[in-house]
């Protein structure tokens, strides 16, 4: 088994473009290293707290640790569902794929072979400038479009991309910014009408009730914000929905996002997953995830093309379809590990 000797944590931020920032961590075994990533998003958690809990409790405990199975470092090290868990999480799969000659999604349990790609479009003032966004999209093959609603933009944006993309799969995501007022709720009923693959978050994310009674009075399968196993837990008992986004970060990696792929499975929830930063990383375990038979719905898997690679080859979509990688073992991509410590602005290394 892969003893870990050391742990190696690096703040990184892109060098142009919208200069996104990930702390990727990095585990080295006997004869392999893992990679694995945390975005580090505006407004979204504590970056500083995630780099004081791998400095302070993650990754002194992963240092010698005896385990078998990257689910039990999961156990061993506690790693729950916290910010930092992710990319800890990741790099454990990685390194014990490596060391074992395995590609990641076999490990995992993924069937396919290749994902088909959606692609998320955020708020623009204009409804012709969103229409040539999906147009972009649609046009480079991806065969799922996000939109970003809110109360007052929901209706006549849907209503215009429906009219030109008919038979594009289309998920609204509210981003928990409705209430069970008449008018929201009229909305949010309106857009029952235009054939959507999801409704996604609509409500804040610990009223799943409020999820319930909507997935009674639409046709569209709602899709609660889950963060963790007993969040998804309750909202199947509650019947709280009907689909669900695997999110690598929030579910704090690659061991809790398979349990949850399986228990919606099992239910027969629609899923699709996406990953977590901007290095290649994060978005090539995204791609092992959605590898699951039960990732239903095209995932957001793919680096945007143009950009910095970090990732040999690059995570890159052609013609909507990322293929799996499964003829190298872990993630199956060679990390550019000169070019992350140049451009990291704070490191971290622990060892034995």
């Amino acid at each position: 088994m892969p003893r870990i000797h050391g742990c190696d944590a690096f703040r990184v931020t892109m060098p142009r473009g919208r200069r996104p920032e990930s702390v990727l961590v990095r585990l080295a075994g006997d004869d392999a290293v893992g990679w694995g990533e945390m975005a580090v998003q505006d407004g979204a958690g504590d970056p500083g707290a995630a780099w004081a809990d791998i400095e302070t409790r993650m990754g002194p405990a992963l240092i010698g640790l005896d385990w078998d199975r990257p689910e039990d470092v999961s156990a061993a090290a506690d790693l729950g569902a916290r910010e930092a868990a992710a990319a800890v999480d990741t790099a454990c799969w990685d390194l014990w794929c490596r060391t074992r000659g395995l590609p990641l999604a076999h490990a995992l349990g993924g069937t396919r072979t290749s994902i088909v790609t959606g692609a998320r479009i955020s708020p623009e003032p204009a409804i012709d400038t969103v229409t040539a966004r999906v147009n972009k999209a649609v046009g480079a093959g991806h065969t799922r479009v996000t939109l970003d609603v809110r109360p007052g933009w929901d209706v006549e944006p849907v209503r215009a991309i429906r009219q030109a993309y008919p038979a594009l799969a289309l998920v609204a995501d509210a981003g928990h910014a409705y209430t069970e007022s008449p008018e929201h709720l009229a909305a949010l009923e309106a857009l029952d009408a235009y054939g959507l693959a999801a409704i996604e978050r609509p409500f804040p994310g610990g009223d799943l009730a409020a999820h319930a009674r909507l997935q009674t009075r639409v046709g569209t399968a709602v899709a609660p914000d889950v963060g963790d196993l007993e969040t998804l837990d309750a909202a199947l008992s509650l019947q709280a929905g009907r689909a669900l986004h695997l999110r690598l970060d929030r579910l704090g990696g690659l061991t809790a996002a398979r349990s949850a792929h399986d228990l919606a499975y099992a239910a027969g929830w629609d899923v699709w997953c996406s990953g977590c930063g901007a290095f290649g990383i994060g978005q090539a375990a995204a791609v092992a995830l959605a590898a699951l038979p039960g990732c239903t719905l095209p995932s957001d898997v793919s680096d945007p093309a143009g950009g910095p690679v970090f990732v040999t080859p690059p995570v890159r979509s052609s013609g909507g379809v990322v293929g799996v990688p499964l003829t190298q073992p872990g993630l199956g991509h060679e990390i550019d590990e000169a070019r992350i410590e140049r451009l990291a602005t704070r490191r971290l290394r622990l060892s034995t």
